[in-house]
């Protein structure tokens, strides 16, 4: 048996086991994946067995409510939630272009599927009130035959951005036929509503608000302006134009449901909205 020489000494073995080890590398994949996590895409985690619509999101009023392909309403308030207004125009080899024009609103198509964050999403086409197909830009093209395109702003979730109950959408008719409707249209009443708005510099009076209408009513605005101007209804594409201290009338029927805005064009004050259902 060989001793150790006298003044040297050894120094004791490490070792290392293999708890201690297995606990050192699940702290570095912990790190990893933090460290991944942020600044990446936003995504909305949840259980498995649970759709991404009913994963908990931070953004506005998810409701039970669901549009006709099924997608759970997301409400947000007015002043938040994002606007569409859709512009067509024939294709000289069939069908039509369409160009949509958003506010409070992006295309994010590389992160669609993740977590709903404010103003941005995807649209959705319905076509003669049925889905058909889905928009990552401004631009899209319709086959012929379309009598109405209805489109409808999506979050990246999936739930449909609402304001009120409604859907945020714009529908056009492409062939100057009437829209399919499923079921008779309400009778409008004989008289209607009347609604007086006078507008003095950028001033409205009453300030801007919601309209609540029901499908079928019968819609009377009443503008008085201060300035030469015009009036646009969004989605049934009515326009009127506006005299200096004149009142000007323009009568609608509520025959298409969904969010419209109501503004002048050359001041762009936005005057009232119409919700209709």
């Amino acid at each position: 048996m060989r001793r150790p020489r006298a003044g040297v000494t050894r120094p004791p073995r490490v070792g290392v086991t293999r708890p201690s080890l297995v606990a050192a590398l699940a702290a570095l994949l912990a790190a990893a994946l933090l460290l991944t996590g942020c600044g990446g895409r936003a995504t909305t985690h949840h259980k498995p067995g649970t759709s991404h619509e009913e994963a908990t999101g931070g953004t506005g009023t998810l409701l039970t409510a669901r549009d006709e392909s099924g997608h759970r309403l997301r409400e947000l308030p007015a002043a938040e939630a994002p606007t569409v207004r859709v512009e067509s125009r024939p294709d000289t080899e069939g069908g039509w272009n369409v160009h949509l024009t958003v506010e409070r609103f992006r295309f994010t198509p590389d992160s669609t599927g993740g977590a709903a964050l404010p103003g941005r999403g995807h649209a959705r086409l319905l076509i003669d009130g049925r889905e058909a197909g889905r928009l990552y830009s401004p631009w899209g093209h319709v086959p012929a035959g379309t009598r109405t395109l209805t489109v409808r702003l999506h979050a990246d979730d999936h739930t449909a951005w609402a304001v009120a109950g409604a859907p945020v959408q714009a529908t056009v008719r492409l062939d100057g036929a009437a829209p399919p409707s499923p079921a008779p249209k309400p009778r409008p009443t004989a008289t209607g509503r009347t609604v007086d708005i006078t507008v003095s510099g950028s001033t409205v009076q009453p300030p801007p608000s919601r309209v609540e209408l029901k499908k079928g009513e019968r819609l009377t605005l009443r503008v008085t302006s201060d300035r030469a101007d015009t009036l646009h209804v969004h989605g049934y594409d009515r326009e009127l134009p506006l005299s200096p201290g004149t009142p000007a009338t323009l009568t609608l029927t509520a025959d298409l449901t969904g969010l419209f805005e109501v503004e002048t064009h050359e001041s762009g004050l936005l005057l009232t909205q119409l919700v209709v259902r």
